[in-house]
């Protein structure tokens, strides 16, 4: 697992993300029919994302993602061009994955 891509863009005062997440997103009964048990089962349970270290997304998920998410989401009001956004996401098994990008 590699992490996350980010890419922002600010147009007309509105940050556009675009993010995707590198992850097998195997669930229970995927993991059931390759292995025979479902507590080989891993995917992603929550994800967030900052700009300048203020909290603008945040979400649970389930299982029912496909390989390889990818999140968009926009914001307005907050950021510039420059500024960082930062994207954190958590696992089944607890491992964290995070990826950064700035605002062009």
């Amino acid at each position: 697992m590699a992490g996350i891509k980010v890419k922002a863009k600010l147009k007309n005062g509105v940050v556009n993300v675009k993010a995707m997440a590198k992850h097998e997103m195997m669930t229970y009964n995927i993991a059931e029919k390759k292995t025979g048990s479902r507590d080989n089962a891993n995917f992603i349970t929550h994800i967030s994302a900052t700009i300048n270290g203020e909290t603008v997304f945040d979400m649970s998920t389930s299982q029912f993602l496909s390989r390889n998410p990818i999140f968009k989401f926009q914001c307005k009001g907050i950021g510039k061009k420059g500024d960082k956004v930062e994207m954190l996401a958590v696992d089944l098994k607890g491992k964290t994955y995070k990826g950064k990008g700035k605002i062009k």
